[in-house]
């Protein structure tokens, strides 16, 4: 299963179709970004095998200047993105794919390794090799979603700690 309502939270088990479906997805934006994608990559609870998730792929595209993406915007529209301006979040630009009622992809257009972008690759690498952070934050987001079923701010905004004390770690690791 993949896709969820616009502004709805559900949590489900982690799928392995989530790869194939980020593959035939990355595929089909190398195609269309061509090379204004420097490099493409999933990111988000969905490429951390064995975390439960929103049925929602996150894909990052790193690009050297975000001006390059309004050459693209009118393709990735007709190829079914919805643009989404910066979706209140600076230094980027955000597509997000899907029906209102059934929302599968987010696209985050990001500066190639700018501090958004280091950012969801630190978080989702650290996650890949520690799997207690990965039950723990699973059971975060279980109890949150069941919490905030129809409140995806506040459901985001409640795993903010767990994120930054797991960005925390990771940015140290790699220091």
């Amino acid at each position: 299963m993949i896709g969820l309502a616009r502004g709805t939270v559900k949590v489900v088990p982690y799928s392995f179709n989530w790869k194939e479906i980020y593959k035939e997805e990355e595929k089909l934006l190398y195609h269309l970004l061509g090379e204004t994608a420097i490099d493409i990559q999933h990111v988000g609870s969905t490429s951390i095998e064995g975390l439960d998730s929103k049925p929602i792929i996150d894909i990052d595209v790193g690009v050297k200047s975000l001006d390059d993406v309004d050459k693209h915007r009118n393709l990735l529209e007709a190829n079914g993105y919805q643009f989404r301006d910066n979706a209140g979040i600076e230094g980027r630009v955000m597509f997000a794919k899907g029906r209102e009622d059934l929302r599968t992809h987010y696209l985050h257009i990001e500066i190639i390794n700018g501090e958004l972008w280091k950012n969801h690759i630190y978080f989702r690498n650290y996650l890949r090799l520690n799997k207690e952070a990965v039950e723990e934050y699973s059971k975060l987001k279980k109890n949150l979603a069941a919490k905030y079923t129809n409140d995806r701010g506040s459901y985001t905004n409640a795993k903010n700690e767990f994120i930054n004390s797991i960005l925390k770690k990771a940015k140290e690791e790699v220091d």
